[in-house]
């Protein structure tokens, strides 16, 4: 009995031993990309803890990490993996039903019908057009209509994406989600003399939040117009956010049926069920009931914030440059068109929506 005591805790220890180096790399790069994220010029040009991580992981990754990887491999896979689906667990305590509430059906609409186009229009595109690889489409579209890089990392589990894909549709996000930050407050004062939108910061900030990428890039845009703006914003794209969940639901069940019939018959194949979603939601729905004292929610959405740029960090360190490099300029171009359709397509939806719920 002593004997197989030794023995369990022994396997235990080897095997979590072996994470611990890959866990402390991936944790150490989170660390340094939340203290720069906290910087003033950072925190101005929407560069997040989540896109600095990637950046210094990427460094690393394409530098010493080549003769760490021995050591280090299996931490930084557990970090990539584990440590991302509970991190999109724990988003759901920055999320509250009532933030459903505060946009109306108005907002809801408006956010799913930019979703549903975005990443419609992102599927023809990539695939028909541009010829991508269907997994490449799928992550750069879920990045431009969901939420950005958290989008892109939750999606991978359901697609099972390589890391060079998951990297060049962060990439991309990174590219144009910035670029959104400078241009959105001139769009805004041309809105003032067109009025496609609305004359009050309200209504444009509701067009920021359901068209820019990442809930950073979002707060500095809509801050850089006014904080009326910016508060609309992040409500808008607080629920964008939401639909993040049901998003890989019906991703999963379109991808089995598709194996399915690509296997020669029309039975569903085995679903890939993206559990962690359901829990998220279970997540948003708990933190709604406002059962938990508000620094207790404060400290868990910081850990979750280490979690995710651990898990990005250990994304960039396992990314070769030269696997971008193959992607070529197509993704770019993909992106680059997905984000023209959210400025214009979205400023029409915003639009159309907005005058049939006045």
């Amino acid at each position: 009995m002593s004997s197989l005591s030794t023995t369990n805790t022994t396997s235990f220890s080897d095997r979590y031993g072996r994470l611990l180096p890959g866990l402390l790399l991936s944790g150490i790069i989170a660390w340094g990309a939340i203290a720069l994220g906290k910087l003033a010029w950072m925190q101005s040009h929407g560069m997040s803890a989540l896109t600095l991580a990637i950046m210094l992981g990427i460094v690393l990754g394409n530098s010493v990490y080549g003769r760490l990887a021995p050591t280090c491999g299996a931490g930084v896979a557990f970090s990539k993996q584990t440590l991302l689906r509970l991190g999109i667990i724990l988003y759901g305590f920055r999320l509250t039903f009532q933030d459903i509430g505060q946009v109306g059906l108005a907002g809801i609409a408006i956010d799913a019908l930019v979703l549903a186009s975005t990443f419609g229009l992102a599927m023809f595109l990539g695939t028909r057009v541009f010829k991508l690889e269907r997994n490449s489409a799928i992550l750069i579209g879920a990045g431009s209509s969901i939420c950005g890089a958290a989008a892109v990392m939750a999606t991978e589990p359901v697609v099972k994406g390589r890391s060079e894909d998951v990297t060049v549709a962060v990439s991309t996000v990174v590219v144009f989600g910035t670029i959104a930050i400078f241009l959105y407050p001139l769009l805004y004062q041309l809105n003032q003399g067109w009025q496609l939108l609305g004359a009050t910061p309200t209504a444009f900030g509701v067009y920021i939040g359901s068209t820019v990428h990442e809930v950073a890039q979002v707060v500095a845009a809509g801050k850089s117009i006014s904080q009326e703006a910016a508060n609309a914003a992040v409500i808008a794209k607080m629920v964008r956010v939401m639909m993040l969940a049901p998003f890989l639901v019906i991703l999963s069940a379109v991808l089995a049926r598709g194996k399915a019939k690509a296997g020669g018959n029309d039975k569903a194949a085995k679903l890939a069920i993206p559990w962690f979603a359901f829990i998220f939601i279970g997540a948003v729905a708990f933190n709604s009931l406002g059962l938990l004292p508000a620094g207790t929610v404060a400290a868990i959405t910081e850990f979750d914030t280490a979690l995710l740029a651990m898990a990005m960090a250990a994304l960039g360190l396992t990314t070769h440059m030269s696997a971008i490099r193959r992607a070529g300029i197509k993704p770019l171009l993909l992106a680059g068109l997905l984000f023209c359709w959210l400025i214009a397509g979205g400023a029409a939806i915003n639009h159309v929506v907005a005058s049939l719920f006045a």
